[in-house]
């Protein structure tokens, strides 16, 4: 007793094979997985070929129907005989019914033979005069068209079978949008290996404007073709390794965690100053200096027997889910940011208990090397969510109050630190209770500050002078200038 499951080829029904032929001109019946294929009508005569098109129409998706289709030919099989079962293609390239029949063949044990046919992808690739060893990906159209971000190494082309419809071809396209620019150019091949066969040229976003059909498959180039172009992640893994290795740099080989520290601070924060400044093409660039940082760090590990990328990877992606159980599971947050906040925090204690951190501060994830102020602003923020506040903006105001009262009470530069300190802690509870963040006001209070000062210095200048020549009167007056020239928005302390 054997299940044989046989390849039709991609359409053209000179790619049959002869093993093909032969065990479906054996065959009493022959169970096909669809009429719909050009090579069908030119089967051998005498097998009585039946369908499964029918299901097609009575189930709601393709898993259903391939959860029938194997459901029927496993009680084919079981009432003792040979099987036919023939598909499209290759049993073995983008044929869903096959793995699953596969898996239940071998729980039941029941024998499979598979008979190789031509599959859709090499008359594809001979249509476009692709190698397939040059890093070809293979998707079906309709796991891509679920996904969020397209599973494909940009630095490689992929081709995407079975673009069946234009709602298909439409829901590929916005998935691939998330990676590629919408005038990517793509082509689409339909009917590979027919007299019918045709290639269309066009950039991504009109793949849904075009005609097409269950023999119409979509070829994405790299998204950067210039020879030696580097757009993955994989690919600049290989860059900075490079950097690593024997033939690389001297100075990345002799980096370590602890050497490239205060490079990743600078970087990020590098990030945040490209963010305020609204040009993406700077974030764009400092973006990518800040994950050369991740990926020398990563690079390093290693290098020293530490942990691997893909481990960093596999961890931060686990955590992103556990603690989004209103996406990945089946937790109602009701639509609350605030609620997703509490479950967020709820969910990171249960992980400190299940790791034996029973004891940690609720203070303790905050960083340690965060800037001061923005430390603050944490701490105040963390003891407000267990109720440590005060009652009213009042009492805060009042704090701020007698804590200035105290820097000026103090007489030596001891207490005085100590003092400075408390009132910018307090300052820093006073904007939470404005709805402002300390840090971020600092911040542009300092950009303000940057911009007017310069402009003195431009202003100096041009005068033929520096700004050390200048009496405090002028510069004085060369800021309220340049607070009425670029806008007197907040106050930096002067008047």
């Amino acid at each position: 007793m054997t299940l044989f499951i046989v390849g039709l080829g991609p359409g053209d029904p000179g790619h049959l094979t002869r093993r093909a032929w032969e065990v479906l001109s054996g065959a009493g019946e022959v169970y096909l997985r669809t009429r719909i294929h050009p090579t069908v009508p030119h089967l051998p005569e005498g097998p009585v070929y039946h369908s499964f098109d029918e299901l097609y129409d009575q189930a709601g998706d393709f898993a259903a129907v391939y959860e029938a289709i194997v459901e029927r030919l496993v009680a084919l099989a079981g009432q003792g005989g040979d099987t036919v079962y023939a598909v499209p293609g290759d049993p073995l390239v983008g044929e869903g019914t096959v793995t699953r029949l596969l898996a239940v063949c071998k729980e039941k044990q029941i024998k499979v033979e598979i008979v190789s046919g031509v599959s859709f992808v090499e008359p594809t690739l001979s249509a476009l005069g692709l190698d397939a060893i040059s890093g070809l990906q293979l998707l079906d159209a309709t796991d891509l068209a679920t996904a969020y971000h397209p599973p494909i190494n940009p630095d490689s082309p992929a081709l995407i079978a079975q673009v069946y419809s234009r709602q298909l071809a439409s829901d590929v396209k916005l998935t691939l949008m998330n990676q590629y620019p919408d005038e990517h150019p793509v082509k689409l091949i339909h009917a590979a290996g027919t007299a019918e066969q045709r290639v269309e040229a066009l950039p991504l976003y009109e793949i849904d404007r075009r005609d097409v059909d269950h023999l119409t498959t979509l070829y994405v180039p790299p998204f950067d073709p210039t020879p030696g172009a580097v757009t993955s992640f994989e690919g600049f893994q290989n860059t900075i390794a490079h950097l690593r290795a024997p033939d690389g740099c001297p100075w990345d080989r002799e980096q370590t965690h602890q050497s490239l520290r205060k490079n990743l601070i600078e970087e990020a924060y590098e990030v945040v100053d490209a963010i305020d400044s609204g040009d993406p093409a700077r974030l764009r660039e400092e973006l990518g200096d800040l994950l050369i940082q991740v990926i020398l760090h990563g690079q390093i590990a290693v290098d020293e027997g530490e942990f691997y990328m893909g481990e960093v990877i596999r961890e931060v992606d686990a955590k992103i889910k556990r603690r989004h159980p209103h996406v990945w599971g089946e937790v109602d947050v009701g639509g609350s940011a605030e609620q997703v906040s509490i479950n967020w925090e709820r969910i990171k204690e249960r992980e400190r208990a299940e790791k034996g951190e029973t004891m940690r501060s609720l203070l303790d994830g905050v960083p340690k090397s965060l800037p001061a102020l923005h430390q603050a602003h944490e701490y105040d923020e963390r003891a407000v969510r267990v109720g440590f506040d005060w009652q009213d903006e009042k009492g805060v105001i009042e704090k701020v109050r007698e804590e200035i009262e105290e820097v000026l009470a103090a007489t030596t530069p001891e207490e005085r630190f100590v003092e400075i300190g408390d009132l910018l802690l307090v300052i820093a509870v006073w904007a939470r209770w404005l709805g402002i963040n300390p840090e971020d006001a600092l911040r542009a209070a300092n950009r303000r500050f940057y911009e007017r000062f310069s402009y003195i210095e431009r202003r100096a200048h041009e005068q033929g002078r520096s700004v050390s020549e200048l009496t405090i009167e002028e510069m004085d007056a060369l800021w309220n200038e340049a607070k009425r020239v670029l806008g007197s928005a907040g106050d930096d302390g002067r008047e």
